[in-house]
């Protein structure tokens, strides 16, 4: 059997079960079922579900490319259970700059699990440091800390001496 038909038919076979897990516990076929994953109010665990099927499709089918939308689907699907089980959607002020550092995330894992080349481990630790900046950004500037908004440009004259010292020493 060829590597398309394989993928073809665990997709076909996985979004089977899935429907038939969810069939049951809308009709309360199997009792006790519904009290399990109670689709109302738990949602975004099938956001996490998709992307833990296209990592493990991306295992089976020996495509560790697939680890990077994995993570962004996956870590979405976190962010979106935090918020829908706290109600603090006003959060995605700040919460939408992870997404960056899941795709960093992915490209480690992809780099991990098979990629040649090793810049990947390099890239993808930028991406998660940016993330984690922009993360600590907005978080203080949406939070009501006016002390941020003083302080602001001495990030500016960080980012361009570290752009400088970088240019100087990299190597040709």
């Amino acid at each position: 059997m060829s590597k398309a038909r394989r993928s073809d038919l665990l997709f076909g076979i996985l979004l089977l079960l899935i429907g038939g897990w969810f069939l049951a516990a809308q009709f309360d076929l199997v009792p006790g079922l519904k009290d399990i994953i109670y689709v109302e109010y738990q949602w975004p665990l099938i956001v996490i579900g998709v992307g833990i099927f296209l990592f493990l499709l991306g295992l089976l089918l020996r495509n560790p490319a697939l680890s990077v939308p994995a993570c962004i689907v996956g870590g979405i699907g976190g962010l979106l259970y935090w918020t829908n089980s706290t109600g603090n959607w006003g959060a995605w002020t700040y919460l939408w700059t992870l997404i960056p550092g899941f795709i960093g995330v992915g490209i480690v894992l992809a780099t991990l699990l098979g990629g040649h080349d090793k810049t990947g481990y390099k890239e993808g630790a930028k991406l998660i440091l940016l993330s984690g900046i922009l993360l600590l950004i907005f978080l203080v500037l949406f939070s009501g800390q006016n002390q941020f908004i003083k302080y602001w440009p001495i990030l500016l004259v960080l980012a361009g001496a570290w752009i400088i010292i970088q240019t100087i020493f990299r190597k040709k």
